[in-house]
């Protein structure tokens, strides 16, 4: 086996990514009638697309089906060598069955078609080659040629499980494109990405319920409800009276507070709340979305707002809610 040197590598490298992507050029001169025939298919398809595979194509077809899950194709991978074993019993007559192997001869996938068929399923075989016994079974065909692997030795599986991702991937962008999946779309199959959270997640969902928030009614001292503030992070209180929101103390309040009446603290400890609360502060819906909340606090300039549900408060948001939350 020939040795490669320090010296050598870099280029190595190049030449296997360089390899591999001249091979994603050969499988897209490939494509023919076969690869729009099963994506209409797969459009039309009231079932589950199932996708198999063994070794390092199998590892590719677990990628297929968790990309096509994610967009809006209901999908997922059964293990070739199970399926004679009792994982059959996932796949009905309305499903589609997606096979991939690299030569079309591998034993637990030609099994594996030839039990789906039985059932009346519908197979893709997508192989190295048109003429194997994968490829005789399908009902539609999908070329996943290589001239030649990346692998230095010529052996190791590369450019064609490459080439057999990509191909998955064209499938399923194109299915997206023809079902007119959209951003929404996405984001209901990723509620805890970026893009979920974006679409999905509301006030109601991260702000702090009045049950852990400090509140007292507006006849109550300061020197009453002084402790409860100290509670949690909040550092506000919320000042109501028969359900509905009277107004806001925080902790910058108090700091004002001291400043200003630093030699008779006493005498104002002893006067109600709302005399010191910030009345009529600033509101939000349960229902508004986490993201547009973050705006109106950048425009705003502010730390927290009240939560109204049903004109009641029933919560508070702050900034600190918004960034453990990873809302942007």
């Amino acid at each position: 086996m020939a040795v490669v040197f320090e010296n050598d590598v870099l280029k190595l490298g190049r030449d296997v990514l360089s390899a591999e992507a001249q091979a994603l050029l050969h499988c897209s001169s490939l494509l023919d009638h076969q690869f729009e025939a099963c994506v209409r298919a797969l459009v039309e398809c009231d079932g589950k697309l199932v996708v198999t595979g063994i070794g390092k194509s199998g590892h590719v077809a677990r990628k297929i089906a968790a990309t096509f899950a994610s967009t809006g194709t209901p999908a997922f991978f059964v293990h070739a060598g199970e399926a004679g074993h009792g994982d059959l019993g996932m796949i009905t007559a309305k499903d589609i069955l997606l096979a991939i192997s690299n030569s079309g001869e591998t034993e637990e996938v030609i099994n594996f078609v030839s039990f789906a068929k039985r059932y009346g399923v519908k197979v893709i075989g997508m192989t190295g080659n048109a003429i194997n016994q994968v490829a005789k079974l399908s009902d539609w065909q999908l070329n996943s040629e290589v001239l030649f692997e990346a692998c230095p030795l010529g052996v190791a599986p590369t450019s064609s499980t490459t080439v057999q991702l990509a191909l998955g991937d064209a499938l399923a962008m194109c299915v997206l494109a023809l079902r007119g999946f959209s951003k929404k779309d996405f984001a209901k199959t990723h509620p805890l990405g970026s893009l979920g959270r974006k679409y999905f997640l509301k006030v109601a969902d991260i702000m702090e319920p009045i049950a852990r928030i400090p509140h007292c009614e507006s006849e109550a001292t300061l020197q009453e409800v002084l402790p409860s503030m100290a509670i949690g992070r909040m550092g506000a209180i919320l000042v109501v009276k028969d359900e509905s929101l009277c107004g806001i103390f925080t902790d910058s309040d108090l700091r004002r507070l001291l400043v200003q009446f630093k030699d008779q603290i006493h005498e104002q400890l002893r006067l109600p709340i709302q005399q010191f609360m910030t009345a009529s502060p600033l509101t939000i819906e349960t229902k508004t979305l986490a993201s547009d909340a973050l705006r109106i606090f950048e425009a705003h300039r502010v730390s927290r707002v009240v939560c109204l549900e049903n004109n009641k408060p029933v919560g508070i948001l702050s900034l600190h809610n918004l960034l453990d939350n990873k809302v942007s």
